[in-house]
């Protein structure tokens, strides 16, 4: 699962930080014209996307465990800070919070790392 989460990662940032960085219309549509604050979601975004492909190079559960809980955290909280459930971003980012949620359970049941130091 950890692998899935990494390849879901970086299957949707890919597409999304070029619309970001084209300015493309559609992306308008759901992200604003361009902003300072879009522009810091994109470094957002960039960061999440290096750290995946780095992450399926370099396996490292603990460092995928604490990637993957920030955008849990993120992606939930986001329809509050968006103010609206609606805008397909939101959407998008709920269900895929959902599948790293389910990856980071089954690493927890899983013992696939320990949270304590040895």
């Amino acid at each position: 699962m950890i692998i899935a989460s990494l390849i879901l990662n970086i299957l949707v940032l890919i597409p999304v930080c070029i619309a970001l960085i084209g300015d493309f219309k559609k992306i308008q549509k759901v992200a604003g014209s361009f902003t300072p604050a879009r522009g810091i979601l994109l470094s957002m975004y960039l960061t999440i996307l290096i750290a995946s492909i780095l992450l399926l190079f370099f396996q490292q559960p603990i460092l995928a465990f604490a990637l993957f809980s920030m955008q849990i955290v993120y992606k939930i909280i986001s329809p509050i800070t968006v103010r609206t459930i609606k805008n397909p971003i939101v959407i998008s980012n709920l269900f895929i919070a959902l599948f790293h949620l389910i990856t980071v359970i089954i690493m927890l049941k899983s013992g696939t790392f320990e949270l304590t130091n040895p």
